[in-house]
């Protein structure tokens, strides 16, 4: 049976028959699910072929998902998605590319295993093959008998997060498969694994040879949690209640006071400046003089800046270092002070004024205030300092007290890591820089370059690089991620030489600096005078995962696939992470190859919960798929996926629906998986004989039928063209429910059974009947993997030729061809009409809709009663009608297809 090959599925041989008794009851889809993705895995279905060449090949580069516990309905929601375009790219006789990554690295795996093992990496400490639980249940059980957290050398923390993270991926990929996704799984990559290490330091070198980053100790927020650097991308504004604090300065040398209003007063010890806008009337005499800072009477110079609103607070305001990213800047360019005292932990670190760093014209007073803040975290260090400015003695004016009135409560925006809990800080610290700033305007040429889908998330990624402010910072202080490729020569005297990296050749990688050592030193060197030291850290898990594409076209590894395979064709993503995945990744294209990594950009909507949050395991409102799958079964799931368009956020069921098996669209895809198996086996039952020629359809209701059909098809397939695969999916069904099931084929059944003696007339039901199987089959297989291919198998696998569905050609019109079109192209419509009205009239007397009529009027139109007369043979069958009349009034006001159905005591007619 060929799998590959895509021909004609025109029905010209006998019709293949099932007997229903073969068959069970019902769909018994756990045990389709599970037998259907081993046939497929066995045979190949969804592999790739590098034979191909890249004109017909449609490239996928799949968002890897991040390996930190269990997936939720929000992933099976846009991973189907993507599955539906791809299914229906590879039955359009693509070769179709599409891997699955694991993004493994990174803080969420690591605070996983500090969670799960009770553990803390000290990256100073020996290797000592250092045992622990033997399976994560385990090791949660272990954790509450533990009081402190046991400290392990780096070595084994890593080992611990490839423990973790190998049996997450397993998981992952269970439910991956059980969902149906159509994945190449012999194309799987981790974002640590051997190759994507190697790429991802192939990255850093051709970055620096062509001169893209840099390494600088500068100012850097500062996750004081997770202990790294954060980059501008990683960030995220949060409400936080706070408080404007208005405090009193002096000024050198005279009766001068003013005052200002911060929200972080624990900040004055690091005050190196006061500034206030240029044109500001009320403080244009102290530009160029000196003010001293209460508590610690520190003299700091005052300077005017544009960038000081008058509007805000006092309209002058301190500068420190540092408060906010506006502090970086006056301190670089009015070459000011430093003075920092935020440690990388959140702690004030132990300062001494009265010295050159730290100068003050009371080094005792203001040593002794500051004794108490030593060690303070941020917040306990505000109370101090807020005490503290009440007390007279604290005065720079000797006028009372620093602190003027009462804290003003606010709600300002404080910046987070997004997956951090406490503020971040600018602490000084070297990191590696990726030079965006100047390149925004090649960004954004690129990111016009790209169609993104829907159109509108275009401008997301437009306001977002038009409004970057900062490089890419890519290095962390932290264990588990690709090491930075890089050491550094030591001095004769001790010093590293930060400016002069020693770089590894390309042959040498994968490596890690802390392991290995470059050519030319050996290991007794390391970290000695003379020697070496190597960079301790690892890039941003954003580097690496900026490489999805070449990491799937194996880049500098393999150029010959790498040109097949780059650009991709289409990256599908959450809206939310366009500022950092598809923006880096266009970056990475951009600075390496001067190109975009992919021509399409699907963009999925987040799923949220009843009350309108977004579903996240963060957030504690996860839901599991697992129970929603054997509920409902795998198809009707991805049938709730695949409804809702791109770039739409939806509403998930409420927890009681969930609980009482209620949920709405998980019935609605229950309910059209067993209408698809009832209707199948209905169809391939029906038998007659073979056409002679074509397809054999020319009964005039058929042929309305197949007229319709054309024109689902190619609909469908424009839809699928733009991306569109909700409206494919909605046209197709609404195409099933009310031109299919519940009306063609209840019209078309009893000529199709052989009740009415006419052969050509059983022929050509039966053909169009099997037609239209065929037909939806192939339409709905892209949502509805599993139902869809348990019908093909049943007559159409063995009569096409295609064992699978989902290698069978998407429909053409072109099939259709030698089918006529009707002389009147509202046959169909006009015999529902008419089959809807006898129906109809039937329940209003009382009578079941399947009652025997002896006698029957139709009253209508006579334009009406002329359309009619070509399918009547059909619904009066179908209704059961022994006899009947067509009356027809002139003047009576019916509308061309309006059919009534006379009173039990009907009127003389005309």
């Amino acid at each position: 049976m060929a799998f590959g090959a895509h021909t004609s599925t025109r029905m010209s041989k006998p019709f293949r028959t099932i007997d229903p008794e073969t068959l069970p009851p019902h769909f018994d889809a756990g045990a389709a699910e599970a037998r259907w993705d081993g046939v497929w895995e066995k045979a190949g279905i969804y592999r790739w072929d590098p034979s191909r060449g890249r004109d017909e090949t449609f490239v996928v580069d799949t968002p890897p998902p991040t390996v930190s516990g269990s997936l939720h309905v929000g992933h099976v929601f846009s991973y189907t998605q993507t599955d539906i375009l791809v299914r229906q790219r590879r039955m359009r006789g693509m070769n179709v590319f599409y891997p699955m990554g694991w993004d493994d690295n990174g803080l969420p795996t690591e605070r996983r295993v500090q969670n799960y093992f009770h553990v803390r990496c000290d990256p100073a400490l020996p290797y000592e093959g250092e045992a622990f639980a033997a399976s994560l249940e385990q090791a949660s059980e272990e954790k509450s008998k533990k009081e402190r957290p046991a400290i392990v050398s780096r070595r084994a923390f890593i080992e611990l997060c490839q423990r973790v993270t190998h049996e997450d991926e397993k998981k992952f990929e269970e439910l991956f498969r059980r969902i149906g996704l159509s994945v190449d799984w012999t194309q799987t990559y981790a974002t640590i694994d051997d190759r994507s290490r190697t790429l991802a330091q192939l990255s850093f070198l051709d970055l620096f040879e062509k001169n893209h980053l840099y390494s600088i100790e500068a100012p850097t927020f500062w996750d004081v949690d997770f202990q790294t650097a954060v980059a501008q991308a990683e960030m995220e504004d949060r409400d936080k209640p706070g408080a404007f604090h208005q405090i009193e300065f002096g000024v050198e040398g005279s009766d001068d006071r003013f005052v200002i209003a911060t929200t972080r007063p624990e900040l004055l010890p690091a005050c190196v400046a006061v500034t206030a806008h240029p044109d500001d009337e009320r403080f244009k005499n102290l530009f160029g003089k000196r003010a001293i800072t209460p508590i610690f009477k520190a003299p700091v110079p005052i300077f005017p800046s544009e960038l000081a609103d008058p509007k805000k607070g006092t309209g002058i305001l301190m500068v420190c270092t540092f408060g906010d990213q506006t502090d970086v800047q006056w301190w670089r360019e009015q070459g000011l002070a430093l003075r920092v005292i935020v440690q990388r932990d959140g702690r004030l670190r132990p300062v001494t004024f009265g010295t050159d760093e730290f100068p003050s014209l009371d080094p005792d007073a203001a040593n002794a205030a500051y004794a108490e803040l030593v060690g303070k975290n941020v917040t306990q260090a505000q109370k101090l300092v807020v005490e503290k400015l009440k007390d007279p003695s604290a005065s720079a004016t000797g006028r009372g007290a620093p602190l003027q009135g009462d804290p003003k409560p606010i709600q300002h925006a404080v910046k987070h890591y997004e997956k951090g809990d406490r503020p971040l800080e600018l602490v000084i610290s070297r990191q590696w820089f990726v030079k965006l700033m100047a390149q925004k305007d090649a960004l954004l040429e690129k990111g016009d370059a790209i169609q993104w889908h829907p159109e509108f998330m275009r401008s997301r990624y437009r306001n977002w690089t038009e409004n970057l402010g900062l490089d890419w910072c890519v290095s962390r202080q932290r264990y588990f991620g690709v090491p930075i490729p890089c050491w550094y020569p030591i001095g004769a005297d001790g010093a590293v030489d930060y400016d002069r990296p020693i770089l590894p050749s390309r042959e040498q990688l994968p490596v890690d600096p802390l392991s290995h050592a470059p050519k030319g030193y050996d290991e007794s060197q390391r970290n000695q005078p003379g020697g070496f030291t190597g960079d301790p850290d690892v890039f941003d898990t954003w580097f690496t995962s900026s490489l999805t594409p070449e990491i799937g076209s194996r880049w500098l590894l393999e150029p010959d696939r790498h040109a097949k395979l780059f650009p991709a064709d289409l990256r599908p993503q959450s809206h939310e992470i366009i500022r950092t995945w598809a923006f880096y990744t266009i970056a990475k294209a951009l600075l390496h190859e001067g190109t975009v990594p992919w021509h399409h950009v699907a963009i999925s909507g987040w799923i949220l919960d009843p009350d309108r949050k977004k579903i996240s395991k963060s957030k504690g409102n996860a839901v599991t798929p697992v129970p929603l799958i054997e509920d409902y079964t795998a198809d009707a799931v991805r049938h709730w996926a695949v409804s809702a368009r791109l770039g739409t956020d939806t509403a998930f069921a409420s927890e009681q629906e969930i609980k009482t098996k209620k949920w709405r669209s998980g019935l609605e895809g229950k309910r059209l998986v067993t209408k698809l198996f009832n209707a199948g086996k209905f169809v391939l039952q029906q038998s007659a004989d073979a056409p002679a020629s074509g397809l054999g359809i020319t009964h005039e209701l058929d042929r309305a039928f197949v007229a319709e059909l054309r024109a689902l098809i190619e609909s469908t397939s424009a839809s699928f063209a733009e991306f569109d695969y909700a409206g494919a999916l909605h046209a197709t069904e609404q195409f099933f429910w009310s031109r299919f099931t519940d009306t063609y084929l209840e019209l078309a059944k009893i000529r199709a059974r052989g009740d009415v003696g006419d052969a050509a007339g059983r022929t050509s039901a039966v053909a169009t009947l099997r037609l239209g199987l065929n037909v939806l089959l192939r339409l709905f297989a892209p949502a509805l993997p599993y139902i869809t291919e348990e019908v093909w198998s049943w007559a159409f696998a063995e009569e096409s030729g295609h064992a699978s569905i989902h290698r069978a050609p998407w429909p053409t019109i072109a099939e259709l061809g030698d089918v006529g079109m009707p002389s009147d192209a509202g046959a169909l419509q006009c015999a529902i009409d008419a089959l809807t009205a006898i129906n109809k009239a039937k329940t209003e007397r009382g009578a079941s809709v399947g009652r025997v009529v002896d006698q029957l009027e139709l009253r209508m139109n006579e334009e009406t009663a002329g359309r009619v007369n070509s399918v009547l043979d059909d619904v009066l069958a179908s209704a059961r009608v022994k006899s009947h009349r067509i009356v027809t009034r002139p003047g009576d006001g019916f509308e061309i297809g309006e059919i009534a159905i006379a009173p039990k005591e009907p009127k003389e007619a005309t």
